[in-house]
């Protein structure tokens, strides 16, 4: 299979965060799946990386194959001045023991924000302390470096928790420098969902769109439909998708969200992998 070609990767996209400062915008690039850096004031949050082949690999010799679809734009371990970084479930493609070692071991005072109910797990997946993780559950809220964080339950496919009451897999809801961000992590839209986040009158929500299809033996997502009903009904200012185009099994053309935001009459952006968006978009 030919690889989809990023926008920018290596050098260029690593020049191109860099080198953005503004006092009065923030940029946010897509690093592929559901992996977004976020810089404002030069502060640099990553959400959610997946930055290796470690899936590919790791299936590679299963009926379950993990087949890469795009490039990979950046080795994590180029990553060193991250100042927040988050999983929102224990999913290796948003626990990525691969991409998060290298950042971990490279950001001194990095913030790493996990849900609660998976401290354990995350602390054995990556080599950390225990208590060196941030641990969320919903409702909670916490300051890291500048970002105000709340934690919301996402379902994949159920909102599970565990003994304690405690989300397993949650979505982050980002506001700084009068700005909010919601990043969904993997959800479906359970009952409950848009009454947790129409309050937060979100500029940018990231919503998946590859949808849940049973017979991909995966948990599942929201469909480009329902991501763009979503967008509407939360009053999001811009929907960006994401969590496609990684893997050949595993994906939705981008093109079918596109004509659904036109049909609900949401605004809407399609990143290609690493590039770039400044928001508010200069005139």
């Amino acid at each position: 299979m030919n690889l989809i070609k990023a926008k920018q990767k290596h050098d260029a996209l690593l020049h191109d965060i860099t080198s953005f400062g503004s006092d009065s915008t923030f940029k946010v690039w897509w690093l592929g799946q559901s992996g977004f850096l976020i810089k404002w004031q030069h502060t640099c949050l990553l959400l959610d990386p997946y930055l290796s082949d470690s899936l590919s690999v790791k299936y590679a010799d299963t009926e379950k194959l993990h087949v890469r679809m795009s490039e990979l734009v950046i080795d994590p371990a180029r990553l060193d001045f991250i100042h927040v970084v988050t999983s929102s479930h224990n999913h290796t493609d948003h626990l990525d023991a691969e991409t998060l070692m290298p950042i971990l071991h490279n950001n001194k005072d990095i913030i790493f924000v996990i849900p609660e109910a998976n401290r354990s797990f995350v602390a054995e997946r990556v080599k950390c302390a225990l208590d060196f993780p941030v641990g969320m559950n919903d409702g909670m809220c916490i300051e890291a470096a500048g970002f105000k964080i709340t934690g919301l339950p996402s379902a994949h496919n159920s909102v599970e928790r565990n003994e304690k009451g405690e989300c397993r897999f949650m979505g982050f809801v980002l506001q700084f420098g009068g700005y909010t961000v919601y990043h969904s992590g993997d959800t479906l839209w359970f009952e409950g969902l848009e009454a947790l986040l129409k309050p937060f009158e979100p500029d940018i929500a990231f919503l998946p769109i590859n949808g849940n299809k049973p017979e991909r033996k995966v948990a599942g997502n929201l469909n480009p439909q329902e991501a763009a009903q979503l967008g509407k009904a939360i009053g999001a200012k811009l929907v960006i998708p994401h969590h496609y185009h990684m893997f050949a099994f595993n994906t939705e053309d981008p093109r079918t969200f596109e004509a659904q935001c036109r049909n609900y009459d949401v605004k809407y952006t399609v990143l290609e992998i690493g590039e770039g968006l400044e928001y508010p978009v200069p005139e």
